[in-house]
Order: structure tokens, then C-alpha cells, then sequence
């Protein structure tokens, strides 16, 4: 009997677990597992140096956002076999992991172009929102240039 594909998304307040979201996807049917991490990283803004990332959601609305950009990976590369998403929320300190997300595929290829187009689209269109905290003890919210109404205008995260 075949293995259906499984989705699994979390949002978490909790440290992000690579081998739990790898483990999640693996299958016997699968050559590759492609990966990425996201990671909060040390970086400048006018003079202060970020400390952190804040992170909100609006989770209900992230669930079915993430189910949506699952349902087009599948239409675009059909021989995807798991999709797995953990998203952190609440304070996330430089050098944690604030995604990680993991695709199973036969082949390497497809799996590799899925998480690409992954991250692109969760950053554009899950209603996740990250605002940087500085050594300062200000904070600013940040908006993803992926984002339909960005004003960045195409810079990547």
C-alpha cells in the first residue's frame, strides 16, 4: 500500500527541532529530504544591532495559508511526498532557528525547487509578523519584501 503525503505545520513558542521536522518527512519512497533553516541573524540597522525577533500570527489564518501553499508545492511538483513547516513565534534570540521546514521527494531536484519556492511564498503570504529588537531596547516592525504590499521593492530576507 502506498504511503499518502502528509502536511504538517507548527507554530511554536518553543526552540525549532531540525531532526524532528526531518524525521516527519522522511519515507523509504524518497531519495531526498531538501531542508531549510531560517535563522535570526545578527545585523545593523541605523547604528543598533539586532538582538532578537519578535514574531506575531494571526495562527488560525497561518494554518490555512500554509495548507494552500502545500496544496500548490503538490500541483507544481507532484512527486513531493511530505511537506513539513515549524514556525516559531514570540521571541526568537540571534542565531536561533525561526523556520524550519523540510520536503521529501524521490529525486532531489523537485524537493530542492519546492523549498525555494516554499520560502518565498510563506514569507509572502503567511500572516506571520517579525519585529527586530535592538541592543538599544528599541524595537521596529520589519515587513518580508516578498509581501504584495511591501514598499521595499524585491530585497530578499
Amino acid at each position: 500500500m502506498a504511503e499518502p503525503p502528509r502536511d504538517i505545520f507548527r507554530l511554536s513558542r518553543d526552540w525549532l527541532s531540525v531532526q524532528e521536522v526531518v524525521d516527519s518527512v522522511s519515507s523509504s519512497r524518497c531519495g531526498a529530504v531538501s531542508v531549510f533553516i531560517g535563522a535570526t541573524r545578527e545585523d545593523q540597522a541605523e547604528g543598533r544591532k539586532v538582538i532578537g525577533l519578535q514574531y506575531e500570527a494571526y495562527e488560525a489564518m497561518v494554518q490555512s495559508e500554509l495548507s494552500r501553499l502545500a496544496a500548490a508545492l503538490r500541483a507544481r511538483w507532484p512527486s513531493l511526498l511530505h511537506v513539513c513547516i515549524h514556525h516559531r513565534l514570540g521571541w526568537v534570540k540571534v542565531g536561533e532557528a525561526s523556520v524550519v521546514m523540510a520536503i521529501s521527494s524521490p529525486h532531489r531536484r523537485d524537493g530542492q525547487e519546492a523549498i525555494q519556492h516554499a520560502v518565498t511564498q510563506l514569507k509572502a503570504s503567511a500572516p506571520i509578523w517579525k519585529k527586530e529588537v535592538y541592543d538599544t531596547q528599541e524595537s521596529s516592525w520589519k515587513e518580508n519584501s516578498e509581501c504584495s504590499w511591501s514598499q521595499r521593492g524585491g530585497a530578499s530576507d
